[in-house]
């Protein structure tokens, strides 16, 4: 049988639904005075989710701290990222709470990202089963393939840029494994690494739709215009350490049991659990 398993990018979904509700300055507190309007917004789009897109499982991911083995390849790896906001470090651990109330998996794996973890079930379980991918993180195409699709959250409730296989040339004018040489050339602003120095999207993605791959730029290399040409030749070394830094790890052994993961939800019990936790939400029935 084939089953349609969804993983969710659960910090991606928490920050956003942590700012998407902040402006107000309306955080909401449960009784310990942890603040909840992330969480409760997390479930709003996680619930959202599963009505959209009707997965048998959904596996939730996290990061597990600031430093991963990404660090350690490049110490300014996203180092221009402040701290968190204070009202949002307690959620961190609320929200798992409640994500066990559904009795599903919540999965973090120490010096890892949320990305390597959603990269490595998908390669686990993407030959016999469909998988879908919740997120707002768009360094995350470069998985989509066949059974793997990237839906991309949008402004509002509900509303995804859904890649796929069949349409991702169209939207992209790529390939999704030239995504991780892409990276190579541009860097990424919000991982703050730079990629080849005045290599931009344009002519990045121009020099993949030519030459398909880095290795057969470099091939190419005297065809190309001087002042590009002089850029990757002066170049090299960081090109590599921005594509190792964009590629997302597919081989970690990660320990997860499909069946744990199956939707078999006790709405009653959920809701009863969930307003113990404090989070003020009308019975997830309605979202579903």
């Amino acid at each position: 049988m084939t089953n349609r398993i969804l993983l969710v990018d659960g910090m991606a979904l928490l920050f956003r639904g942590y700012y998407a509700t902040a402006y107000s300055g309306n955080f909401m507190k449960n009784d310990h005075g942890i603040a909840t309007n992330g969480v409760h917004q997390f479930l709003r789009y996680f619930l959202d989710a599963i009505k959209q897109f009707d997965p048998t499982h959904v596996f939730c991911c996290w990061d597990m701290g600031s430093q991963t083995f990404r660090s350690e390849l490049y110490d300014s790896y996203k180092a221009n990222r402040g701290e968190p906001p204070e009202e949002l470090i307690p959620q961190f651990t609320l929200v798992k709470e409640v994500v066990d109330t559904f009795n599903i998996p919540n999965i973090g794996l120490v010096n890892y990202e949320a990305d390597d973890i959603i990269g490595s079930i998908a390669n686990q379980y993407c030959k016999e089963h469909e998988i879908i991918i919740q997120t707002g993180d768009y360094d995350l195409l470069q998985l989509v393939r066949e059974n793997v699709d990237v839906a991309i959250m949008k402004k509002g409730i509900g509303n995804y840029d859904l890649f796929q296989q069949a349409n991702f040339y169209d939207k992209k004018g790529l390939q999704p494994h030239q995504i991780i040489e892409f990276k190579g050339f541009t860097g990424d602003s919000a991982d703050n690494y730079p990629g080849i120095k005045g290599i931009g999207e344009k002519t990045a993605t121009k020099l993949l739709q030519t030459y398909e791959t880095f290795a057969a730029v470099l091939e190419a290399i005297d065809e190309l215009p001087p002042g590009v040409r002089k850029k990757i030749q002066e170049n090299m070394d960081m090109f590599y350490l921005s594509k190792q830094l964009a590629e997302i790890k597919c081989d970690i052994p990660i320990d997860c049991v499909l069946d744990e993961a199956k939707i078999e939800f006790d709405i009653d019990s959920i809701d009863t659990n969930i307003k113990e936790l404090g989070v003020r939400i009308r019975s997830i029935g309605e979202f579903m």
